[in-house]
């Protein structure tokens, strides 16, 4: 403090009694030679927190210039410098004799309030904010309402606040009273959702409704809030709690809708499509993250969901291009799925079945007692007019998990059929 004051009372010393102001200020005229000099020092010393010697320095200018603007600034410093009782009595100065000034009130209102006393400051804040009508002046009313633990009151005076211009500020804090201090939950929420209806979710309004939703563990109203709030702050991170909530309520439609309109998570729609045997979507969505991942297992799923996709009859071009693919993929990756798969197909559409048969080998090398590399075998001898064969393996499927698959006792069923006919054939 004494720093700046000596620093500033020598750079003056050379100036000060050279010019003398001979008619009042008019406009933005200086009202005297140094002015500008005091304001430079007055900013600087604000700017290093010396807020006592920043408020002698306003208090200086507005002497020699009678603005205004000066006293608010020094008497705002004077608060940032905590001291309160000094605010109270400048204030009380200032007022004496002197018209009724709303910046000057609400300073003293300030320092009554931090140094709790509350009862003069409510007098005064209530009567200012009749004056003035000013949506900060009700939010000031509040807080010592709130300070009193009178929150009846302050709703009140927050309900007047917000009435004014629908700050979401001033609804926050409303809200809150309502929720925490009154235990009128539904009130605050409905107070949020009808500004988020009429006026917009914005980031304020929408993360409390969350945090009271998911403190009411209300998964509905979670779910409606995030939607909204995902419309204004599209993150992965809150696609994510989407895609949980819906996970969480299994409403996996509403899910796959959001995915495909958010494209928030390709990976997770993938996995959903193919639970749901949404075959056709899922190998065009595969071959796009192939594309753009060039992760070949991605070839690999678009081939086997591309094959699922066709009921029926296969068609000689599906057919040819799920084998390219297969036949892309186990060149790079091993993989027992894809080679079972690409051996079964070569199998059960008779392109060439003992190669076909080689492929299931190699996977029976890696998983010798799996019933769907088994029964792909057993399909292979079957169609090789091995039946007897085929019966010893299949039967060796059926005691095994996944021996009671559809498929499996549709085989079994044929190569029984493929067994009598030896029989007659052989009498």
């Amino acid at each position: 403090m004494y720093k700046i004051i000596v620093l500033f009372i020598f750079s003056l010393f050379f100036t000060s009694c050279s010019y003398v102001q001979s008619k009042p200020p008019k406009g933005n005229e200086k009202a005297f030679l140094q002015e500008d000099m005091y304001i430079l020092f007055a900013l600087r010393a604000e700017q290093i927190g010396d807020y006592n010697s920043a408020s002698e320095l306003f208090e200086t200018l507005y002497e020699k210039s009678n603005k205004k603007e000066y006293i608010y600034r020094s008497l705002q410093n004077d608060l940032t410098a905590k001291s309160y009782d000094k605010v109270i009595q400048r204030v009380n100065k200032l007022l004496k004799d002197a018209p009724y000034d709303a910046k000057l009130v609400r300073l003293k209102i300030v320092a009554l309030f931090e140094t709790y006393r509350l009862d003069e400051a409510i007098k005064l804040s209530t009567e200012l904010a009749s004056k003035t009508k000013e949506p900060n002046d009700y939010l000031l009313t509040s807080e010592i309402y709130k300070k009193r633990g009178e929150f009846d009151l302050a709703v009140r005076y927050l309900e007047s606040a917000y009435a004014k211009e629908h700050n979401e500020k001033i609804l926050d804090q409303m809200s809150i009273v309502l929720y925490v201090n009154l235990d009128r939950k539904k009130e605050a929420i409905a107070h949020l959702e009808t500004h988020s209806r009429i006026l917009g979710c914005s980031q304020l309004v929408c993360l409390r409704l969350i945090a009271f939703y998911s403190n009411d563990n209300n998964i509905d109203g979670l779910l409606s809030t995030y939607l909204r709030y995902y419309e204004i702050n599209a993150t992965e991170e809150v696609a994510h709690k989407i895609v949980q909530i819906y996970s969480y309520k299994k409403d996996y439609k509403n899910l796959i809708s959001f995915l495909e309109k958010s494209k928030s998570d390709d990976e997770v729609l993938l996995q959903l499509y193919s639970s749901m045997k949404k075959y056709k979507k899922a190998y065009l969505l595969a071959d796009k993250l192939y594309r753009k991942t060039a992760d070949i297992n991605y070839l690999g799923e678009s081939a086997i969901f591309e094959y699922e996709s066709q009921k029926g009859k296969k068609s000689k071009e599906l057919l040819n291009r799920v084998i390219k693919k297969l036949e892309k993929v186990i060149a790079e990756e091993n993989q027992p799925m894809y080679l079972n798969y690409l051996g079964y197909i070569l199998i059960d559409h008779d392109i060439d079945v003992k190669n076909g048969m080689n492929y299931i080998k190699e996977v029976l090398k890696i998983d010798p007692n799996s019933a769907f590399y088994l029964d792909s075998l057993a399909w292979g001898y079957y169609k090789l007019g091995q039946c007897k064969k085929a019966d010893e393996i299949i039967s060796k499927v059926r005691e095994l998990e996944g021996g009671n698959d559809p498929e499996v006792l549709l085989h079994q069923e044929e190569i029984d059929k493929c067994l009598k006919n030896i029989k007659v054939n052989s009498r």
